[in-house]
C-alpha cells in the first residue's frame, strides 16, 4: 500500500492505519520522498558524522507570497466527480473549484478541489500538515528522535482575512502564518510558515530546515541541495547540489523503486508508515495546540496528552453519518 503524507487527519486515524499495517504484515510506504533524495541522504550522513557539532536547535520553514483572500463562489459539481465520496467522513461542504487559470490568486486562494483542500481544515491541516511534515520528518529521520515532550503553537489570518463559509461563497480557513515549538530532551524544533511576504533575505531557499550546531549552521534545502556554514569564518562553506528528477524536481521515482524493493524482499521501506506516523503526529499536534489555544504535554509512547482531557478529545474527530471512525 502506498499512501500520501500526512497519513491521517487526526492522530488516532494514523494509529489505526499503523495497527492495520502491522496486523496484516503489509508493506506500507508514505510519500516522504526526501528520505530517498541523494542530497538529503548525504546531508543526513554529514550531520550524523558530527561535522556540525552538537545540535541545540532546529528551525523548519516554508515561506510563500500571498495577500488578502477573496471568497470564491460556490459552483456546480463537475458531473465526473463524486463529491460525496470525495468529502468522505468530513463535512459535506458546497463545491468550490477555484480558478486554476489564475495563478495570481496564490496557493492559499485555490478552491477546495483539486489542490486547495490543504488549506480547508475540514479536509487537511493547513501548511503545517502539508509542507510541514516533510521538514519535521527530516528532523526525526536525521536525529533519530521520536516524540516531542511539549508542543505550543499560535497563528492566524491577519493578511488573508477572516475565513468565510456560506452556501454561496467561501475562503480557506487555515492560518496564513503559524509558529510552533516542539521541545525534545536535547534540543527544540521551531516551525514557521507564511503565505505572504515570501522570503528573499534568508540563506538558501524559502523552504527547508536549519540545524544549529556548535560547529555551524546546516541548511537542508530542496532545489538548491544542502549547505553548511561553519562557525569559524576561516573554514570553507560546504555545499552539495541536488539531484532531482524532471518534471517536478522530486525524487518520486526513487521512492517507488524503494517501495517495490520492500515488497519483493518483505522489508520495511525507507518511508515506513510507522516512522511517518511520528512526523505526522508532530504536525497534527502543532495544529491541535493552535486550535486548543494552549501548550500540550505529550506522552508519545502512550499517544496521550497529559492532564488535558479536552485536548485528548481532539486526537480524533466525529465522522459524517455513514462513516465509521477506525479503531
Amino acid at each position: 500500500m502506498y499512501v500520501e503524507k500526512p497519513i491521517g487527519h487526526t492522530v488516532m486515524e494514523g494509529r489505526a492505519m499503523v495497527n492495520a499495517a502491522r496486523a496484516t504484515g503489509r508493506v506500507v510506504q508514505v510519500g516522504t520522498h526526501r528520505r530517498i533524495s541523494p542530497h538529503n541522504v548525504s546531508g543526513r550522513d554529514f550531520i550524523r558524522s558530527g561535522k556540525i557539532g552538537e545540535i541545540g536547535m532546529v528551525r523548519c520553514f516554508v515561506h510563500y507570497a500571498g495577500g488578502k483572500e477573496k471568497p470564491l463562489p460556490t459552483v456546480e459539481v463537475p458531473k465526473e466527480l463524486d463529491w460525496d465520496m470525495w468529502c468522505g467522513p468530513a463535512p459535506l461542504r458546497p463545491f468550490n473549484g477555484g480558478d486554476p487559470r489564475n495563478p495570481s490568486l496564490g496557493a492559499g486562494n485555490r478552491g477546495i478541489h483539486p489542490r486547495g483542500f490543504r488549506n480547508y481544515l475540514d479536509y487537511a491541516n493547513g501548511t503545517l500538515g502539508d509542507w510541514g511534515i516533510h521538514w519535521l520528518d527530516q528532523v526525526l529521520w536525521i536525529t533519530g528522535e521520536k516524540h516531542p515532550k511539549r508542543i505550543y503553537s499560535t497563528g492566524g489570518r491577519p493578511i488573508a482575512g477572516p475565513a468565510i463559509s456560506t452556501p454561496t461563497e467561501q475562503t480557506t480557513d487555515a492560518p496564513d502564518h503559524q509558529l510552533a515549538t516542539f521541545s525534545f530532551d536535547q534540543f527544540d524544533v521551531q516551525w514557521e510558515h507564511r503565505r505572504f511576504a515570501n522570503n528573499n533575505t534568508d540563506k538558501g531557499e524559502n523552504v527547508g530546515c536549519y540545524f544549529y550546531g556548535t560547529k555551524g549552521i546546516f541548511h537542508m534545502g530542496w532545489q538548491k541541495g544542502w549547505t553548511f556554514y561553519p562557525s569559524d569564518a576561516k573554514e570553507p562553506v560546504v555545499t552539495e547540489a541536488p539531484k532531482l528528477n524532471s518534471p517536478d524536481s522530486q525524487n518520486i521515482k526513487e521512492l517507488f523503486a524503494d517501495f517495490l524493493n520492500a515488497i519483493r524482499t518483505n522489508t520495511k521501506p525507507v518511508s515506513d508508515i510507522g516512522e511517518v506516523l511520528l512526523s505526522t503526529n508532530m504536525a497534527l499536534l502543532g495544529m491541535l495546540s493552535m486550535k486548543h489555544g494552549r501548550s500540550l504535554d505529550w506522552d508519545g509512547e502512550k499517544e496521550v496528552i497529559l492532564n488535558d482531557p479536552a485536548a485528548n478529545k481532539l486526537l480524533r474527530r466525529d465522522y459524517r453519518k455513514g462513516w465509521t471512525y477506525p479503531t
